[in-house]
This record gives structure tokens, C-alpha cells and sequence, in this order.
């Protein structure tokens, strides 16, 4: 794989991962919430004027325009197994922005997940 290639994967990954935290932080600044139907224009509401979470799809957006790059460029039989660097970026950042927590299993797992994605582009 070039580095250009990798360089259009890594990119939309971390998109995809700054996505996911602003959609959090979305909603964490509008707390928990269900879905009913007496509620759905207010809580729909909210959603759709939340900074975090447009500032999020926004990401999602681009993520996707640079992901139909990388998949011009490579197989997808070895792109799509790079979205799991996505899972590592997330944990690492939920854990230093979020104060969210790490197990010894979820840390055996990220190791997993690495050395997967570092045979895959070996490949």
C-alpha cells in the first residue's frame, strides 16, 4: 500500500473517530434522553441545533467523500480492515477527553486490534 493510499484511510478513520467523540460530547451536553413520542420534537430539536453532534455529521460527511478516495486506490479487502484503527483512536481519546476508563481486557484487545492492522498493510 503507498503512502498516499494509507494517508486517505488514516485520514477518513480519524474522521470517522473525531466523529464519534463530538457526537458524545453532543450528547453528553444534552443528557440522556428516550425516544417517545411526546418528546421526539423537542429532543429532535435539540439534536439538530447541538453544536458537537453537527460539527460530528459534518465529519461523518467528510469521512465518506475521503473514503470513496481510498477505496479507488486500494482493495477493499485491505481497506476496510484499517477502520479498526478507528477503535483504538476512539478508546485512547475517550479515555484521555472523557475520562473513560481502561481494562486490562480492553487494553489485551487494542493490542489485538494493532498488530491485525499492522499484518494487514504488511500484506
Amino acid at each position: 500500500m503507498s503512502l498516499a493510499s494509507f494517508s486517505l484511510i488514516l485520514t477518513g478513520v480519524l474522521l470517522n473517530a473525531v466523529a464519534q467523540l463530538l457526537l458524545k460530547a453532543g450528547t453528553n451536553a444534552i443528557g440522556h434522553f428516550a425516544f417517545e413520542w411526546r418528546n421526539i420534537v423537542p429532543i429532535g430539536w435539540q439534536v439538530a441545533t447541538e453544536p458537537h453532534i453537527l460539527g460530528g455529521l459534518f465529519c461523518y460527511g467528510i469521512s465518506v467523500v475521503v473514503w470513496i478516495l481510498a477505496l479507488s486506490r486500494v482493495p477493499v479487502s485491505m481497506a476496510y480492515p484499517m477502520l479498526s484503527i478507528g477503535y483504538v483512536v476512539n478508546a485512547m481519546a475517550a479515555y484521555w477527553l472523557l475520562g473513560e476508563s481502561f481494562s486490562a481486557m480492553r487494553l489485551t484487545g487494542i493490542f489485538v486490534i494493532i498488530l491485525g492492522v499492522f499484518l494487514i498493510a504488511r500484506s
